[in-house]
């Protein structure tokens, strides 16, 4: 029984860092020592890089409100096609007259690969990146680039706004009130991949197999600046009402996560201070969570017999899961919002233990397939 509490104790305390105490941590470290972001409108050459493949249903609509936002610096547009073989080229052609520029590859080679070719081809100061999915506010490359009138950013994520209360809504915003924190405590350890900015300098070299979001973030960290969050940059996009398409992309970015974590491992050392801090707390403690969370429910039900403090544990962990399960099986169900959250909950952690899995075995993801919403 001692082994059994102390298993579980662990596993309370690792999963409540998590979620709780690393919060709790850039409260405390925002209050003793907070920094600050010189911000300034100045708008440098600007190279907005948008990376599709089949993409051709949204391109349109993705172009029209690209092409209509307010920059008033020297602005140009990318396209870039990674093995589309729908008509994504070809729409993205049809705005050629306006500037667009077009940038093709016949093969797959993922979402890095399409935007190192883009790179290339870019002329700006300021690299922007984008989805095809996520629509951006009237004001937002004005936004994106005001922080780097500051010397020390190096790249600038995005604030992602979500059409849902639960499930992938609810997780966004508790991402995007971790990020408002790590910027006046720490610096970011991860760029929202529908909307970031980075310099230009930062973009040599570009790897293809690294994914871009998280790699850049932590980029800044190792050459010495920072990756900040720039509230007024907004984008919205759509919940994934799929639980499906929620499991692939949950899979495949972890994956993705756990390559570059690996990479970078040397900002783990406490050298590196507060970006030091951010990466295990954000990313570290989230990545191995699932695992505490196995041992808690293997611990506590092997104890529920002999301590009802652990039976009831074992217990609310029956009910978490079981709500969780009943909301991907019956849609009905789904439609409750403690449910919902439930269901998100189960699939987010099941989805590490899965990812965790192939990156065990050396399988990386590459290749992408963004998620229709």
């Amino acid at each position: 029984m001692t082994l059994l509490w102390l298993v579980v104790l662990l596993s309370l305390g690792w999963v409540g860092f998590a979620y709780l105490g690393y919060p709790l941590v850039l409260l405390a470290v925002r209050a003793v020592s907070p920094l600050r972001v010189a911000r300034a409108d100045e708008f440098p050459p600007l190279s907005v890089i948008i990376a599709v493949h089949n993409g051709a249903g949204e391109l349109a609509a993705k172009l029209e409100g690209t092409l209509a936002l307010d920059y008033p610096g020297e602005l140009e547009i990318l396209v870039t096609s990674d093995g589309s073989t729908d008509d994504t080229v070809a729409v993205a052609e049809g705005f050629a007259e306006r500037g667009v520029v077009v940038v093709s590859s016949p093969e797959r080679g993922g979402k890095e690969a399409a935007q190192a070719r883009a790179i290339a081809r870019a002329k700006g100061e300021v690299l922007v990146f984008t989805d095809v999915g996520s629509n951006l506010e009237a004001g937002a490359l004005r936004a994106i680039v005001r922080p780097f009138a500051d010397p020390t950013v190096g790249s600038v994520s995005s604030q992602d706004q979500v059409d849902s209360a639960e499930g992938e809504g609810a997780y966004v915003r508790f991402e995007m009130a971790l990020r408002r924190l790590e910027n006046e405590a720490t610096t970011l350890v991860g760029l929202s991949g529908s909307f970031f900015a980075v310099r230009r300098s930062q973009a040599d070299p570009w790897p293809v197999d690294l994914a871009s979001d998280f790699r850049n973030a932590l980029e800044s960290a190792r050459r010495g600046l920072r990756a900040v969050a720039e509230p007024d940059a907004r984008a919205h996009f759509k919940a994934t009402s799929d639980p499906a398409a929620e499991w692939r992309r949950k899979v495949r970015t972890v994956r993705r996560g756990l390559a570059v974590l690996s990479a970078y491992r040397d900002l783990l050392h406490p050298r590196y201070g507060r970006a030091a801090l951010s990466l295990w707390g954000h990313k570290v403690a989230r990545f191995t969570s699932p695992f505490a969370l196995v041992a808690l429910f293997v611990a506590s039900g092997l104890g529920a017999a002999q301590s009802p403090w652990l039976a009831a544990l074992f217990a609310a962990q029956l009910v978490g899961y079981g709500l969780g399960l009943a909301a991907l099986a019956v849609p009905a169900v789904a439609e409750l919002r403690l449910a919902r959250l439930a269901m998100f909950f189960l699939i987010v952690n099941a989805s590490m233990l899965v990812a965790w899995g192939h990156h065990l075995r050396g399988e990386r993801a590459v290749t992408w397939s963004p998620t229709r919403r």
